[in-house]
């Protein structure tokens, strides 16, 4: 039975997956097993995170385990701590000296399991959650209520980990609220266009900010609110006060606000910018021939961040401002480091992790564009801005993406790319380390899906912890079966290499890879993709459905790219076939818990390969598409038709093997922003384009010959 669309936020609801228990799973001489007369202990005055992580907990035990344990409050919660009998313990670090006097780090934990007694000590009530959700991840490994005996410190790497709802744009259930937390994340993005305004419309921002406290999690504004006017504006004051103020004045919970050029962008004095907004088109209809001030370093942004800055604190004194300075990485050093040398030292800065880096394939370079896994990173813009940010004691984040996906491929839940998102972060611990990189943002309005590889991700981002490695093997075991983990390792290990063979343009993010199997092939007729009519970014905003160059001067042209990129694709396909081929060979030995997941795992690859073939298709279609428009050779006319037309039923093949794909999983062919992009509906249509394309639109181009006559 096909799912219907949004069919997958079932999947999300479901935080906890159902009777996992393998009953043959018994406690060793070093362990321990939890058994139905256990108690989950909390204390009197415990506060909503730490009711919630425990009631969460008591249904993870029913859910999962089969079992059935007391919730209870304790008045003397440190004796039991010290002499509690068959019970799990939550306890903050003012409540025992003996357990707590080791923390010092904001939502670390010490853990501490004897033999018929678990104590869970945060250094605060987000800690202990952190420490509930550490006990289930171990459980989870076992697959039983089995757990080692011993006692551990484990800290925070990064603070805070933001990500975007996966749920749909800005929409956080308490399930999805509560996924985030268990994956270790500490704070959501929400749009905003007003107070409780998103671009769908009312949203009650202190609901949510109530809502996500019992998960111990923070809210920030991505600001899309206007700033129509320049610091020194008659009237600048009051009009911020008006939207900036405004935000904060109704909704104070907020933690922060997220701020980014192209979002935010103020009519600037810099001479360098048009100092308009990108929005407002020329008098005399020709190009400025300057960027707009959202896509420059002004020199006057420092005095609009402080306007804001002193507006914000006056509601909120602790807010933090976050500067994102993603949209001029491409410009010189000496603008941009000139622009960090005079922002406020107390906000934060936002700095893109692996962008604007020139990579050099054969003889072409081509540019990372935002954003990729290709490339692990860091770039040379981020360096160089993280350095300035160091050497004045700005607090430093960057947005990395790893939730688990990028912009390669828009339409997919994650990138099942284990060991190259484990170098992306051992390069985020290098930063850290080097320059006190100290928060991330790891997702943008794509969204975040809990995954094996956000589940990497998070053991990475705690300390101490085993290393990826042996954690990728755990999981592998975990989910597909001891007898399998070398085969499925080496699955992802081919999907790994394959995305390194991916070629970061403008022309595939904002074209096939945006959509994958669903991009049409365009001749001379123009097309108008459809899409939903509440979809924030709906019809073209983000995906263009005629192949042309996006060069920018800094890269090699597109003529030269495509012969080159298609080749690294052809090899990137082959890689994620491999992978796939693998997977589908041991799946009727996968545990029969674990089935379900893995078939998800499986068709990903496959629509992943599918989106591929599609890239390559486009390239030898824009190929031959730019030599027939200019040939007059009738022999080579004929010729790069009969290709177009044999690509065209390639690709209609391709759409075609992709339908079942997208019927199984909903998840696939939809993104938060854009919604519905690649479901059954979308490709049909797509097949209808091509099939119009070659069968008609191509023979009477081809037809026109017979005007031709010879001398």
């Amino acid at each position: 039975m096909p799912e219907r669309n949004y069919e997958f936020r079932k999947r999300l609801l479901e935080v906890h997956k159902p009777n996992i228990r393998n009953y043959e799973v018994l406690a060793r001489e070093d362990e321990i097993e939890i058994t139905g007369d256990w108690e989950i202990l909390i204390p009197e005055n415990a506060g909503r995170v730490i009711l919630t992580a425990a009631r969460d907990l008591q249904d993870y035990f029913f859910t999962s385990m089969g079992l059935s344990l007391k919730l209870g409050k304790s008045d003397n919660i440190e004796n039991e701590a010290e002499n509690g009998h068959n019970k799990i313990i939550y306890i903050t670090r003012e409540m025992s000296r003996r357990y707590g006097q080791c923390l010092d780090t904001p939502r670390s934990y010490h853990f501490a399991c004897t033999e018929n007694r678990i104590v869970l000590c945060g250094y605060d009530e987000r800690g202990a959650a952190q420490a509930s959700y550490y006990l289930e991840d171990l459980m989870n490994f076992k697959c039983a209520p089995v757990v080692k005996k011993g006692e551990k410190s484990r800290k925070p790497l990064f603070s805070h980990r933001m990500v975007h709802s996966g749920y749909g744009l800005d929409m956080f259930p308490d399930a999805h609220l509560n996924a985030i937390a268990h994956a270790g994340m500490d704070a959501i993005l929400v749009f905003t266009k007003d107070a409780d305004i998103t671009p769908h419309g009312y949203l009650d921002f202190n609901e949510l900010v109530y809502r996500a406290e019992a998960y111990g999690i923070d809210v920030y504004a991505y600001s899309y609110l206007k700033s129509m006017k320049h610091p020194d504006d008659p009237g600048a004051e009051e009009y911020y006060e008006n939207t900036y103020g405004k935000v904060f004045r109704k909704c104070p919970g907020l933690k922060g606000i997220v701020m980014v050029g192209e979002s935010v962008e103020f009519p600037s004095k810099d001479p360098n910018t048009t100092g308009r907004s990108y929005l407002d088109a020329p008098g005399d209809g020709l190009p400025p021939g300057k960027p707009s001030p959202g896509w420059w370093p002004c020199e006057d942004y420092p005095q609009w961040l402080n306007l804001i800055k002193r507006i914000v604190r006056k509601y909120k004194p602790d807010a933090d401002i976050v500067f994102w300075t993603y949209n001029w990485g491409y410009v010189d050093k000496e603008h941009r480091i000139k622009l960090i040398k005079n922002v406020p030292a107390d906000i934060t800065l936002l700095v893109t992790f692996e962008m604007f880096e020139q990579v050099k394939t054969g003889n072409v370079t081509s540019i990372c564009v935002d954003y990729t896994l290709f490339f692990e990173g860091p770039g040379k813009y981020f360096a160089s801005e993280a350095e300035a940010a160091r050497e004045r004691g700005i607090k430093l984040y960057t947005m990395c993406n790893t939730g688990g996906l990028t912009w390669d491929i828009g339409v997919i839940p994650y990138e099942p790319c284990p060991y190259q998102w484990m170098r992306r972060y051992s390069a985020l611990h290098e930063a850290r380390e080097k320059w006190g990189l100290s928060g991330l943002m790891e997702s943008h309005h794509y969204g975040w899906w809990p995954s094996f590889i956000s589940e990497l991700a998070k053991w990475s981002y705690w300390s101490p912890s085993p290393s990826g490695e042996e954690i990728l093997r755990m999981i592998a075991e975990r989910d597909f079966g001891r007898d399998n983990a070398d085969i499925v390792i080496d699955a992802w290990k081919a999907w790994s290499e394959g995305i390194r063979n991916y070629v970061s343009t403008n022309e595939d993010q904002y074209g096939p890879f945006r959509i994958g199997p669903s991009y049409p092939l365009v001749f001379r007729r123009g097309v108008q993709i459809i899409s939903e009519p509440y979809a924030m970014f709906g019809g073209h905003a983000i995906c263009g459905p005629d192949y042309v160059s996006r060069d920018n001067g800094r890269s090699s042209l597109f003529q030269f790219r495509l012969p080159v990129e298609i080749e690294r694709l052809e090899k990137m396909r082959e890689y994620f076939k491999k992978g796939t081929e693998l997977l589908e060979g041991i799946y009727e030995t996968v545990p029969e818990r674990n089935k379900q997941d893995a078939f998800y795992m499986i068709n990903l690859g496959k629509f992943i390969t599918n989106c591929v073939t599609t890239t390559i298709n486009v390239k030898k279609w824009a190929i031959l598409k730019m030599k027939l428009l200019i040939e007059t050779d009738e022999t080579k006319i004929n010729e790069y038709i009969d290709k177009m037309i044999e690509i065209g039923g390639d690709e209609i093949k391709n759409a075609e093997a992709t339908i079942p794909l997208v019927e199984a999983d909903s998840r696939l062919g939809w993104e938060p922003s854009m919604e519905y992009m690649t479901d059954t509906e979308h490709l049909k249509w797509k097949i209808k384009q091509v099939k119009l394309t070659i069968e008609d639109e191509l023979p009477a181009y081809r037809s026109a010959l017979r005007f031709n006559f010879k001398i």
